[in-house]
């Protein structure tokens, strides 16, 4: 994948405050993903890391300045998981309650568009345990801070791997 010096001026015009970094590569967070939806590597990628140093609503209202590119036809993926407690990880058949409860909890805040429940998603019941670090999180607001009030957003993969890991996907659907 090639990064594209003219998205990444569009995205400094859009968010002046948020600081760069262009030494990096792309992370696992995007090459995972975006080998199996371009092969080829045939597009221009541009990738944002999470501040962890930011608040959930500041990086909400950074997704929602980013609304311009999604209108203007730009691919925006956030990669990321609802629950995500590596240390807690079995292999066996266990699903801990507290990774189901709070999952559901998430979901049925996504299906109700109930943001704010999203964003003070530490107010949860498990969230202590299912999200010990936000980085993982944080591309969920992300995705939610893009949606329109005409957007219908939907789960179109759920489920709780190793006990501590979710991978429920979310997919917004415009007019």
């Amino acid at each position: 994948m090639n990064g594209s010096r003219e998205l990444v001026d569009k995205i400094r015009n859009i968010i002046p405050e948020v600081r760069f970094d262009e030494s990096w590569g792309l992370d696992h967070g995007a090459w995972s993903i975006l080998k199996h939806i371009y092969p080829n590597a045939d597009i221009p990628v541009v990738q944002l890391s999470i501040d962890i140093h930011k608040a959930p609503n500041e990086h909400y209202n950074i997704a929602k300045k980013l609304q311009t590119l999604r209108n203007n036809g730009f691919l925006i993926i956030g990669s990321g998981n609802i629950v995500h407690n590596l240390p807690m990880i079995t292999r066996g058949n266990i699903q801990y309650n507290w990774a189901a409860e709070f999952n559901d909890a998430i979901k049925n805040a996504i299906i109700t568009n109930n943001f704010d429940a999203i964003i003070n998603y530490n107010q949860l019941p498990g969230a202590k345990e299912s999200v010990p670090t936000q980085e993982h999180f944080i591309p969920l607001i992300y995705i939610l801070g893009l949606c329109t009030d005409v957007d219908m957003v939907s789960i179109f993969v759920d489920g709780i791997e190793l006990g501590s890991i979710s991978m429920t996907s979310v997919f917004i659907k415009g007019e």
